[in-house]
């Protein structure tokens, strides 16, 4: 829809597929040969990976989103483009509080919701990959509601619990990784108030992973940083 709209389309991601699930280049490979355009990949100059980022900020997530979207999709992005580009994005029409956000803080940009115009759901979204034969991504098949990187910093108790189970070594590392930051990523509510709590003091079972919002990460994860 974007390539016969938009014929001069340059089709752009940001890459993070170091810690993204393998089949993502699969994806990006079926979606690249479907649409007849090929998929540029760009890079941050300064951090290789979402590793990287946590160890030399010393910031994992916090009220103003993820440094690891901002440092390695954001910025990147805002590196890349030109002043006259048109922004293509694929948020969906259920999806209206994201393109209020994002055209209240880039006013600048020139956009084209395209999928919103076209009064398009992230179901209708799933259908047409099917009926174009492309298998979706596999952490969708596997249940998550998203297809981030394999252990996000956004994600809740149930999102947490589910990784403990299905990627039990990107559980582990993530919590040893709270404890030599002195981060943590969750919070739980004990006497009253919030108080940090490291993945390794979650409790098995904790969390509902299907009641959790969807987790953001692309052009727009909170702002500001």
């Amino acid at each position: 829809m974007s390539v016969q709209e938009h014929p001069d389309t340059e089709v752009l991601y940001c890459d993070t597929l170091k810690y993204e699930h393998p089949d993502n280049k699969r994806f990006l490979k079926d979606v690249s040969r479907w649409i007849g355009k090929p998929i540029k990949m760009l890079r941050s100059q300064e951090y290789s990976d979402i590793y990287d980022v946590f160890e030399k900020t010393g910031w994992l997530v916090g009220p103003l989103g993820a440094r690891c979207t901002t440092e390695l999709k954001k910025n990147v992005r805002m590196e890349y483009q030109l002043p006259d580009d048109i922004h293509v994005f694929g948020f969906t029409v259920d999806e209206q509080k994201r393109i209020a956000d994002f055209k209240d803080n880039f006013v600048d940009t020139r956009t084209d919701f395209i999928l919103n115009r076209h009064v398009i759901t992230k179901s209708d979204c799933y259908r047409i990959l099917r009926d174009a034969g492309i298998k979706l991504p596999a952490m969708y098949l596997q249940g998550y509601k998203n297809n981030n990187c394999i252990g996000c910093v956004k994600g809740g108790m149930g999102y947490w619990n589910k990784i403990r189970v299905d990627y039990p070594a990107t559980f582990k590392r993530m919590a040893k990784l709270e404890r030599k930051m002195g981060v943590t990523i969750l919070k739980d509510r004990r006497g009253g108030k919030l108080v940090r709590m490291y993945l390794d003091e979650l409790e098995p079972g904790r969390g509902r992973y299907d009641a959790e919002p969807d987790i953001e990460c692309g052009v727009l994860c909170k702002v500001g940083m």
